[in-house]
């Protein structure tokens, strides 16, 4: 089982993860009492009536064993171990499906950015805000604008937003790197023509007070206005506390939104419409194809409304 769990490293699994992996295959290779050359799909299906009817787990519980021993099988096959996977094209059927989220048109996306740089950046009303707290409340504002039209432009998830780098941004190609993680991929975005603007106001002029005001050199793209008062009461600085009042300022400008999560779910939604399913997985960081086909609903459900729409009888 070590190069599995080097296999599994590789990928960038948690050790949770890896750990769950390797539960489940060796409760079932206990079980069948097979080499794993000689284990076959109909043997899978037995294992996994056995887990229902003998472990009485339920059908989301049976398909994270089943995909643990697909992870396995995986290796061993992409490792010339084996010729097949006995678990390929397997599925737990019955599962219950996730709530869908209501989805924004791309204009509709659009126009909340534009509401939100009107409301709390062209049009903001100082007269309130303390002396001493008007420049943080200024730059804060103006960055946060910068961010939610990243996240309604490329779909970013507010992680990515915090792992961003000046170097990201390439002003030339009008292109911008979203560093993957542990459950996505890296990848290159186009710009839109009306981001070129803001992105370079932001980092001629924005960033660079962010950075004054610091008092201290760093490479990323964004992160928080020095912390203020007691030194012993301070916090670890992270760029994701803005989005907890950035979600209560855009719920002012729109009833429907909920939070960023949304946002996003909008975004693949839009581009699978246009893009199709692997390009849309490309851009959305997706690591495996069943990440983008969580989206599909969202689009069939938007189509079921057209038809309905249009052709109620």
């Amino acid at each position: 089982m070590e190069k599995f769990i080097q296999y599994m490293q590789g990928r960038n699994y948690s050790e949770t993860t890896q750990k769950m992996y390797l539960r489940s295959i060796n409760l079932f290779l206990e079980w069948i009492d097979k080499q794993e050359t000689e284990i076959t799909k109909k043997d899978v299906l037995k294992y996994l009536e056995h887990l229902k009817t003998q472990k009485n787990l339920k059908n989301v519980s049976r398909k994270m064993e089943l995909t643990g021993m697909n992870h396995y099988f995986t290796f061993l096959y992409q490792s010339e171990q084996i010729t097949q996977n006995p678990c390929s094209f397997l599925k737990i059927r019955g599962i219950e499906k996730v709530s869908l989220y209501r989805t924004f048109t791309p204009e509709q996306l659009i126009q909340l950015f534009d509401d939100y740089y009107t409301v709390f950046v062209k049009n903001y009303d100082y007269t309130r805000t303390p002396p001493n707290r008007l420049t943080e409340t200024k730059l804060n504002k103006e960055r946060n604008a910068i961010i939610l039209n990243l996240l309604i432009n490329q779909g970013t998830t507010t992680k990515e937003i915090d792992k961003m780098l000046l170097q990201d941004i390439d002003l030339i190609k009008a292109t911008i790197k979203i560093r993957g993680g542990k459950r996505s991929n890296e990848r290159n975005l186009q710009l839109k023509a009306e981001q070129i603007g803001l992105l370079i106001n932001y980092i001629q002029n924005i960033r660079p007070q962010f950075l004054t005001s610091r008092n201290q050199e760093s490479e990323k793209l964004f992160f928080p206005y020095p912390n203020t008062g007691n030194q012993k009461s301070r916090k670890p600085e992270s760029i994701t506390d803005l989005f907890k009042p950035l979600t209560a300022q855009v719920k002012t400008l729109e009833q429907h939104f909920l939070n960023f999560k949304q946002v996003r779910a909008s975004v693949i939604t839009n581009w699978l419409k246009v893009y199709g399913l692997r390009k849309t997985q490309y851009m959305a960081g997706h690591r495996y194809i069943r990440g983008t086909e969580y989206y599909l609903p969202n689009n069939l459900e938007d189509l079921t409304n057209d038809i309905s729409k249009h052709h109620p009888f």
